[in-house]
């Protein structure tokens, strides 16, 4: 049979596309970690496990760096401590897991589910746009830009249009953030590094942030009906007119503004 160049080409092409199919399913998974202690890990390494629903499990001996897990689901897994640089979680669903202390660097994790997530501690340089982190546990998260580790110019957490509605951000580390339009309506702030944050368009109202630092950041159309502003530090901000809301804000004569 004579093979003509369209189906040659096309044959070609069917060759390389990529395969869909995970590397391992989550029997092979599990039977990984049953086996795994601290000296030896479970060996997920570089894996591809797009898709796979790998919930309700520890992680805690495993080794997940630079792995393919987008759209699996880690819902109410143990991933405490891990590192998780360079992986892809676009889309991953970490509704309810553990990332308490555990490092993502470099990695996209756009339109995911980390709802209710248990983020305190952790080191995040990443981006999660459009990501759902209402009711998670943020505080004494280190998520700011780390200006002695930035050999490719300034990398920071990317949060815009995330929601971040009744959040925990106490204590937390956020300086140079993006935070573009992000929902943070009753989230608690109080205390945190917000230092040169975009946060144009965001939602505040009803926010705690006491003792917080807002020095040097983009308040644009910034909404802070309602927000507690007792000992909020806006320096470089000295004309309160232009806060969204800032005239319903619990505590704003208690606001520090400084040239």
């Amino acid at each position: 049979m004579k093979i003509t160049p369209y189906w040659l080409g096309l044959a070609l092409a069917i060759i390389a596309l990529p395969a869909t199919a995970a590397d391992l399913s989550r029997a092979e998974v599990e039977q990984r970690l049953a086996k795994a202690d601290p000296q030896h890990p479970a060996d997920l390494r570089r894996k591809d496990l797009t898709g796979v629903d790998l919930s309700n499990l520890n992680f805690t001996h495993a080794d997940l760096w630079g792995a393919d897990l987008r759209r699996a689901n880690f819902s109410n897994s143990d991933l405490s401590g891990l590192n998780l640089d360079l992986s892809v979680m676009s889309k991953i669903n970490l509704s309810g897991a553990n990332l308490a202390n555990t490092s993502i660097f470099g990695v996209h994790i756009g339109g995911a589910d980390l709802s209710h997530a248990n983020l305190s501690g952790s080191r995040f340089i990443a981006n999660l746009d459009r990501s759902n982190l209402s009711y998670a546990n943020l505080s004494h998260a280190n998520w700011g830009v780390d200006m002695q580790n930035q050999p490719m110019g300034l990398m920071r957490v990317s949060l815009n249009n995330v929601n971040l509605t009744g959040a925990n951000l106490s204590h937390a580390n956020l300086n140079r953030a993006l935070m573009r339009y992000a929902n943070l309506q009753g989230a608690t702030l109080n205390n945190a590094n917000l230092s040169g944050v975009d946060l144009s368009g965001a939602d505040l109202s009803n926010a705690n942030l006491t003792g917080a630092d807002l020095s040097s950041c983009l308040l644009e159309d910034t909404n802070f009906s309602g927000a507690d502003l007792a000992g909020t530090h806006f320096s470089g901000m000295t004309d309160k007119n232009r806060l969204k809301g800032f005239s319903t804000s619990k505590h704003a004569d208690a606001a520090i503004f400084k040239d």
